[in-house]
């Protein structure tokens, strides 16, 4: 127990808490750590007349790492109760450490994020090292949850409402230079050594110490909620909170009520407010979707569980990227930002320029919000080498191929590359439709071809695809996933298939909304319930960024290609209305000016009024929940669909990759976890409503049917 936390008193009676959990790389809110906080706390009240302060580090790398959400995910409905006065057990511990009448600092010599930033803020001090790798703040938001250790109710007294909601509602997270100017942490130290001076220092020069909450006169800082200012604040913060989470993520609504009702009451009564929320969201599904996937399965993720094992880990030290339009000049800049060599290649300078001057852009908007200095921008932009020749990527051990959708040309430029690079250099193409497995027969071994899908913004979207091709090796695969991890991204590893996961479940969303509109549904309608979902965008939006003529492309190479195998060109209803948009009307989506809406060039962009006129028919008229079940429930079936196919392996790829690559609602926990929750023998009854109204490919895939038989799930 007392492993948990050392307890040690320096002749200068103060006493030194170091946290360090045993048999954990990280400290974390369970059960050790409660029943450690209990005995040391009681100490700590027996001794109170010969100590003359406290001071909390931790042996470990970080701070402390929050709520234990091994436990937190167990938690359901039937044990609320229990977990509620645990919970309360917990706060009061804290309360008791603030309320001892020594001073209390808070050393963080590492990330203090959740359950860690709020044994901070029950400290009277707070300093941190200075050091960018050091985070702080709150982010359950993100989980499904709110700070449930006193974070709302400390955050709101110490800044007040108004300062305090981005970071309770965003889960902003403050590096210590940032924390020290918002008023969060007092003081910085260089190292360790002037981390615990500085804090004993503190110690001695404040021997009596109070919360501000805790002095007398205290009032939250800018008012209650009452006062005219923060009412006119919380007038209009609800409805801006709906339009951001459409009611699909409870967190961001209870931690609004919780901070809001803490806020017109006294501190005990606050922290009783917010620990009733925290057990709602708690034992509420939504925290335990976002948690399975979000935290367990994106770990298992970045930790290598599809990367082949047995095989040493690589650096990729030069990479030579082929094209430099939007793709490439991303590709290169996310590779520069690791540290790596980059040869960004186009046909001419003036193009690999272009496209290094895309990187210049990104850092100089960094450079302007303090991100970075200029030296290090310097230093990554010197890692940028445009070329226009072949026999420039001599050296690289990596090759991305990042051309427009148009199979010889992709075959030309790789075979080319090759022919420099030699055969150690792994040669991978960034399509985002074309099997690999045929683009691996421009190089001589198909065993070094591999398949990196970015998807775009690259500097922005966190997942990489990869594709392993019918020949690709453990070993080209393994190097692959290892750039994917240096350049820190996540990488989600499929077999290869005409469109993949990513494309082809992003095509049925799409498709479906398009076809939706041809049928007569408001494109009003379509795009209000596809946010209602869960999707960050509607589908008739997202198509025109997409672009209609790229659809459309991708749709005749992939029937050129069937034809050519012999095989059965598939029809879908979203075929007519595409066909209409760029043949007969010229809009081919966003880039060329304009799609399924108009986007003026002095206002916002909104849905193409044609639109209405020609497609809408006021009897077509269908329940709002049948347009957002249609959209999700043809995304998951899909999903469903490549694992039957074996084109996705792993459950936590499919989820983690439908909402890093394609947005699929991120309340649900990914494609899988959707129908999971739903319960499967539910999903295929709506499933069978669904196909019955609105088509055959509603139809659930027989994979969907076994398991429902066997009682299973997608784990």
């Amino acid at each position: 127990m007392t492993q948990a936390i050392r307890y040690e008193k320096g002749q200068d009676q103060i006493v030194v808490l170091t946290l360090d959990m045993p048999g954990q790389s990280a400290n974390t809110m369970n059960g050790v750590y409660r029943e450690a906080m209990a005995a040391t706390v009681a100490r700590l009240e027996a001794e109170k007349d010969h100590i003359a302060g406290v001071v909390i580090t931790s042996a470990k790398k970080t701070f402390f790492a929050g709520g234990d959400l091994n436990e937190l995910i167990k938690v359901d409905k039937a044990n609320a109760k229990g977990f509620y006065d645990s919970v309360g057990v917990l706060k009061a511990q804290l309360r008791r450490l603030e309320t001892l009448g020594k001073p209390v600092v808070a050393a963080i010599n590492g990330a203090a994020l959740g359950g860690g930033w709020e044994i901070c803020l029950a400290c009277h001090y707070r300093i941190a090292l200075d050091d960018s790798s050091v985070q702080l703040g709150l982010p359950e938001v993100t989980l499904g949850l709110l700070p449930g250790g006193g974070g709302v109710v400390r955050m709101v007294r110490l800044l007040g409402l108004e300062k305090a909601l981005p970071y309770l509602l965003e889960g902003k997270k403050l590096r210590p230079q940032q924390a020290l100017q918002a008023g969060l942490i007092h003081g910085l130290a260089a190292n360790r050594d002037e981390l615990l001076a500085k804090s004993r220092a503190w110690i001695l020069a404040n021997p009596e110490p109070r919360q501000p909450w805790d002095a007398k006169g205290y009032q939250i800082p800018g008012g209650t909620p009452s006062s005219p200012k923060v009412a006119q604040m919380l007038a209009i913060a609800p409805s801006i909170l709906r339009s951001k989470t459409q009611g699909c993520f409870p967190a961001p609504e209870k931690i609004l009520c919780a901070a809001v009702e803490g806020a017109q009451v006294d501190f005990d009564t606050a922290h009783l407010i917010e620990t009733r929320y925290f057990t709602e969201l708690v034992t509420g599904q939504v925290a335990k979707n976002m948690i399975g996937t979000f935290w367990f399965q994106l770990n298992e993720i970045n930790a290598g569980s599809s990367r082949p094992q047995g095989i040493a880990p690589c650096v990729t030290r030069k990479v030579g990227v082929l094209g430099a339009g939007m793709m490439g000049a991303g590709i290169a800049y996310v590779s520069a930002c690791a540290g790596i060599e980059v040869v960004l290649k186009d046909i001419n300078l003036a193009a690999a320029e272009k496209g290094k001057a895309h990187s210049a852009a990104l850092l100089d908007k960094k450079l302007s919000r303090g991100q970075l200095t200029a030296e290090q921008r310097d230093a990554i932009l010197a890692r940028i080498h445009p070329a226009a020749s072949d026999s420039e990527l001599a050296g690289c051990d990596l090759i991305i191929e990042a051309v427009f959708e148009d199979r010889e040309l992709k075959a030309k430029v790789s075979a080319a590359a090759q022919h420099v690079v030699g055969a150690d250099a792994v040669i991978a193409s960034n399509t985002s439709t074309l099997p690999i497995s045929g683009l691996a027969s421009a190089v001589p071994d198909p065993g070094t071809f591999i398949g990196l899908h970015f998807f775009s913004p690259v500097d922005k979207m966190a997942l990489v695809e990869i594709i392993r091709g019918v020949r690709t090796s453990d070993e080209t695969l393994a190097r692959g996933f290892d750039f994917v991890l240096q350049i820190k991204k996540t990488p989600i590893v499929v077999n290869d298939s005409r469109g993949f996961f990513t494309s082809r479940v992003f095509a049925t969303f799409t498709n479906e909304g398009i076809a939706m509109l041809g049928e007569g549904v408001a494109a009003p309608m379509i795009e209000t319930e596809a946010r209602k979902a869960g999707m960050p965008v509607g589908p008739l939006a997202v198509s025109d960024e997409v672009s209609l003529s790229l659809m459309s492309h991708i749709r005749q190479q992939t029937a050129k290609d069937l034809q050519a195998e012999g095989k059965a060109v598939p029809t879908h209803p979203a075929t007519v209305v595409i066909d209409w948009l760029v043949r007969d009307c010229q809009r081919a989506g966003k880039a060329a000016g304009g799609g399924f809406y108009e986007y003026p060039s002095d206002g916002q962009k909104h849905l193409w009024p044609e639109l209405k006129s020609r497609f809408e028919r006021p009897d077509r008229r269908i329940p709002a929940q049948d347009v957002r079940d249609r959209l999700l429930f043809i995304q998951a079936i899909e999903t469903v669909r490549c694992v039957e196919e074996g084109v996705l392996t792993s459950t936590a790829d499919a989820n983690v990759g439908s909402i890093f690559g394609i947005g699929f609602a991120a309340w649900t926990g990914g494609a899988l976890q959707f129908i999971n929750q739903y319960g499967l023998n539910d999903f295929i009854a709506r499933a069978r409503y669904l196909a019955e109204q609105y088509g055959e490919r509603f139809t659930p895939p027989a994979l969907l049917l076994e398991k429902a038989a066997q009682g299973t799930q997608f784990v």
